[in-house]
């Protein structure tokens, strides 16, 4: 009980913190530090055929994930034993906040729904290629918006819940594994050449990692829709029939969920479209996508942390 009473705090605190101060300095953040090293090696790793490519890609995927959750473990560990629990209680926090991203989430997405509702498409548009891999030039104000409640959608799962699933199996090495799996397939899982090959163990990773955080937030839309009196059934019936039409295995679940939660189509052109509209897309959609993302993270903690910690807990005590 005092280790699940040690862990729930560590959680809790972590996402006050992140709550309270947002995203660490770039040169403090092991996210960027991650995603600057992929970048780097990636480019001497891609030459060959697809068979050494691929090798060479598995390679840098657990080099890079061996790099940052092995010391942590270690690390945490040590200053547990020779400094005691609060500097470890501290670094924990510190360590677990810099793989959620709640508010950083509303940072950048509130202010594209701040120059929409003035009608400022071009701002917008310019402040969603800091979200969006796509264009925004060729997308029109209706699939702006689209992209911004997308982004929240599957951000829920990438930035809050995949991390805070794997912390309660794993501890805050676990969250750590989670970010540089993530990063790592935002850096090199795309499906063109360049990183077909390369990225092809980052994507199965990814898709891993989010196989069950993806499904459980997907569900957890539906009651967060119920609760902030949105349309629950409409986000049942939707997610139950689009979740599947995305390419990727997992991202459908969050976007199918909520695009059935609000009413609305959420489109990506040439790719996918979730949802029937019962209105045009409006400013105010990505306001209510937030709320339902903030309330799905309170739900996530409870319903599926908590728990999994308790369970994860029972079981290393049985062990030893």
């Amino acid at each position: 009980m005092e280790i699940l009473g040690v862990g729930v705090l560590v959680l809790v605190l972590a996402m006050i913190a992140d709550l309270i101060f947002g995203e660490p300095p770039e040169f403090l953040h092991p996210t960027v530090w991650m995603g600057r090293l992929a970048q780097g090696i990636k480019e001497r790793l891609r030459q060959g055929g697809p068979v050494v490519e691929r090798l060479q890609g598995s390679f840098l995927a657990i080099g890079v994930l061996v790099l940052f959750a092995v010391p942590t473990y270690f690390g945490l560990q040590a200053l547990h034993q020779y400094f005691g629990l609060i500097p470890y209680l501290i670094m924990s926090v510190l360590l677990l906040k810099t793989t959620l991203a709640i508010k950083a989430m509303a940072k950048f997405i509130t202010p594209i729904a701040d120059a929409a509702r003035v009608g400022d498409y071009g701002k917008a548009r310019q402040l969603l290629r800091n979200v969006v891999r796509r264009n925004p030039d060729q997308l029109s104000d209706q699939q702006v918006l689209s992209a911004a409640v997308e982004t929240i959608a599957e951000g829920t799962v990438d930035g809050v819940t995949g991390p805070i699933f794997l912390y309660s199996l794993l501890g805050v090495p676990g969250a750590v594994a989670y970010r540089a799996i993530n990063t790592l397939d935002s850096t090199v899982g795309y499906k063109d050449r360049p990183h077909l090959y390369i990225g092809w163990f980052s994507a199965k990773l990814d898709t891993l990692a989010n196989y069950a955080p993806a499904r459980l937030t997907g569900i957890l839309t539906v009651v967060s829709s119920w609760i902030l009196g949105l349309d629950w059934s409409n986000c049942l019936r939707v997610l139950r029939r689009d979740h599947a039409r995305t390419t990727s295995l997992n991202a459908g679940w969050s976007m199918s969920a909520m695009a059935g939660a609000l009413g609305v189509t959420l489109e990506k052109p040439g790719h996918y479209a979730l949802g029937e509209s019962s209105h045009a897309l409006d400013p105010a959609d990505i306001t209510k996508a937030l709320r339902v993302m903030k309330l799905n993270v309170l739900l996530f903690t409870l319903l599926v942390g908590i728990p999994l910690m308790v369970i994860a807990g029972m079981l290393v005590q049985a062990v030893v």
